[in-house]
């Protein structure tokens, strides 16, 4: 061999030698840097003439695994929609308190059901009476209280998709912007591991807000897409997400795809903003429908029980609640009987007046009954009553009051045929004696049948919001109220439940045998809102969704509209735990003060069985108040404590992810400190070899003369 290919074989071995030792050096200073991927040097011998010639460094690459940076990036999506889901729940467990604790939230009614027992022992004084009233508002502002908390979250999961939204906006372009230089760098000869590992810490700080699918292309870049293909980077391009929160429909993720230009909906598959979306869109918003059913219906159970019963005195007045509905169609729904008293201020019954919706007929004292029509009630309703009393009807709401002031009114239905329209009594049915009073519509038992005319103004639309269990929108639909020739709640049915321009293609709405309007969707889990409601039932009257609580939105409001009767928290004598004793002959006393018999009514009422409607991932169920606590509970503390299990699996999975991906691509400092010390002795070779051929060569120059 000549020397001088013994020289460029030792010198491109000393060359090599020196590349190795830089990048195992580079490994070992970066051992604990983050999204480093450990380098190598590929090498390969010189051939000339068939010869062996040295060596040559052909790459000095990054180690990595396509696979395992999947993985990864699919375990840290996970971790980081379990992590959100697990953090909100734990503050929204803790809201309602520890229903294993006598004085937690949902465990307050117990306390109010045990006050009316002790009324009933003695009915005649006010301490029961009080302690009963600073009870039940107390549990009234524990509602504000924990129903405040829950809009809270939901107010926090919008500003934490906000932010995420921009975060993920500014490493969509850093990861766009190192492209531009990993393909420089790479097509002029250049070394652009530094900027892959940049970039391959940015691909997985996005991977936890999102479900990103990640592919490398030949000159280095990466293409990153979204869970269903979503264009998000594209070379040097980037998309750009955006986030639309709605007060009633659901918040919306949109995103304008890499070299387009107009919006579609966001699929972020996992991640903190998947989890985030589906706590703003349907875990909370289930979590606020459950509370708002809890406190809806212990509401109408206290009330129903209350307007059974009278106060001693009865009041001069009753005034109900704006029912929403005219008092001809409710008139004409109602069946069975009820009384009207009016009594004097002894408890002696002046007047009484047998209303009989089955007649239908009103009867004064025991007299024959007069008959009425649904449009005749209230005239029928006054003759009747004559000059001791009057009633009106404005607004949806009815009044009846006696004329003396001395004198009161009270209503009781008849014991064999009671009353009944919606499943309610008369004076339930109207709020006549309510304890419990809201200013919205809060019990959507409407008693409406198919064949009523529906009310609202032809025309006039409402726009529906189909969106997945997970909270994604679906569709959004506008229907309008059919036109004045189809009249009837079949026929606003048939508009709501059409395939084209309704929501039928997701679902069916249906009025149940009390009027209650409720929607069933095709998919389990989906949820409908209500973007826009511009429909009156008649002059200033409720909406569609206001009259029935159609969205979540609106059932959900209810929860904080209570408050005890004003005259009755002003004064607790006013409070009605006594019966009107029925049937009597004028003169008689049908009030007593001593009277237990409505207190005892009111006590019982904890476990009496009450219809609640299907709300969040609670299925309809009939059961009591205080059972109906306990599952609500004890859904929160299975929904946290799942939560809490998928939070640790995930982040399980996510430290054995991440420990195999570092297996392969992280630095191994026994592994390279080996690597230190061959390529050390390799440099050492080729430096002797170059001394070797160094004494060669002044050999053979001193050989010359």
């Amino acid at each position: 061999m000549a020397l001088n290919s013994i020289m460029a074989s030792a010198l491109s071995g000393l060359q090599t030698a020196q590349t190795s030792l830089t990048t195992v050096s580079n490994n070992i200073t970066n051992v604990n840097t983050p999204g480093y991927a450990r380098e190598i040097v590929d090498q390969s011998p010189l051939v000339a003439g068939g010869v062996g010639d040295g060596v040559t460094v052909d790459d000095v690459r990054r180690v990595t695994s396509s696979y395992l940076e999947s993985a990864n990036y699919n375990a840290g999506s996970a971790a980081g929609s379990a992590g959100i889901i697990s953090n909100l729940l734990d503050q929204a467990q803790a809201a309602f308190g520890d229903p294993t604790q006598a004085g937690s939230y949902l465990n307050q009614l117990s306390s109010v059901f045990s006050d009316f027992t002790a009324a009933a022992n003695d009915p005649a004084s006010s301490l029961p009476r009080s302690q009963t009233l600073d009870d039940m508002t107390s549990f009234l502002d524990t509602t504000q209280t924990v129903a405040g908390t829950l809009s809270g979250l939901n107010t926090q999961a919008d500003g934490q998709i906000t932010s995420d939204v921009s975060q993920a906006n500014q490493l969509l372009s850093q990861i766009a912007a190192l492209n531009t230089q990993i393909q420089h760098s790479n097509g002029n000869g250049g070394n652009a591991s530094g900027s892959q590992d940049a970039q391959s810490q940015l691909l997985g700080q996005l991977s936890s807000l999102m479900q990103i699918n990640v592919n490398t292309q030949p000159d280095g870049t990466v293409v990153v897409r979204s869970s269903n293909g979503q264009l998000l980077t594209n070379g040097a391009q980037a998309a750009t997400l955006s986030y639309t929160p709605s007060v009633s429909g659901i918040g919306t993720l949109s995103v304008v795809t890499a070299g387009m230009t107009q919006p579609t909906t966001l699929q972020v598959g996992d991640g903190e903003l998947s989890g985030l979306i589906a706590l703003r869109n349907n875990i909370i918003p289930g979590l606020q429908q459950q509370l708002s059913g809890y406190v809806s219906q212990a509401a109408a159970t206290l009330n129903a029980a209350h307007n059974a019963n009278t106060a001693a005195p009865p009041p001069q007045t009753l005034t109900g609640r704006n029912t929403g509905l005219d008092l001809t169609t409710i008139a004409g729904d109602f069946t069975g009987k009820t009384n009207i008293a009016i009594v004097d201020s002894s408890g002696n019954l002046t007047k009484q007046v047998t209303v009989d919706f089955s007649g239908p007929s009103m009867s004064v004292n025991g007299g024959a009954g007069v008959a009425f029509t649904p449009s005749t009630f209230l005239t029928a309703l006054n003759t009747a009553l004559g000059a001791s009393g009057s009633a009106s009807f404005t607004n949806g709401v009815l009044s009846i009051g006696a004329s003396a002031a001395t004198s009161g009114v009270a209503i009781a239905d008849d014991p064999t045929t009671p009353s009944s329209d919606g499943g309610q009594g008369f004076s339930q049915f109207f709020g006549m004696n309510d304890l419990l009073t809201s200013s919205e519509i809060t019990n959507y038992n409407t008693g409406l049948k198919t064949t009523d005319a529906n009310g609202f103004a032809p025309g006039s639309t409402i726009t529906l919001q189909i969106a997945t269990s997970a909270g994604l929108p679906t569709n959004t639909i506008t229907v309008a109220v059919p036109a004045a020739g189809s009249p009837t709640m079949q026929d606003l049915l048939n508009s709501l439940n059409a395939p084209i321009g309704g929501v039928g293609n997701y679902g069916s709405f249906s009025l149940d045998a009390k009027g209650a309007m409720t929607f069933t969707p095709s998919t389990p889990g989906s949820t409908l809102s209500v973007v826009q409601d511009t429909t009156k039932r008649g002059v200033n009257g409720p909406s569609i969704s206001q009259l029935f609580g159609v969205g979540v939105t609106q059932q959900a409001s209810r929860a904080t509209t209570f408050q005890v009767r004003a005259d009755i928290d002003a004064n607790p004598m006013n409070l009605s735990l006594a019966k009107l004793d029925l049937p009597a002959t004028v003169g008689t006393s049908v009030v007593a003060l001593g009277d237990s018999s409505g207190a005892t009514a009111l006590a019982a009422a904890a476990n009496s069985a009450t219809t609640f409607a299907a709300a969040g991932d609670l299925p309809a169920m009939s059961t009591s108040i205080t059972q109906y606590a306990a599952r609500l509970g004890g859904d929160l503390g299975q929904k946290s404590s799942a939560a809490d299990t998928a939070k640790t699996s995930a982040t399980a999975v996510q430290t054995e992810a991440t420990t195999r991906m570092q297996s392969v691509e992280g630095v191994n400092l026994d592994e390279e400190l080996v690597n230190l010390t061959t390529f050390q002795q390799a440099y050492s070779a080729s430096a002797r070899l170059v001394q070797a051929a160094k004494d060669m060569t002044n050999t053979l120059l001193d050989m010359v003369p």
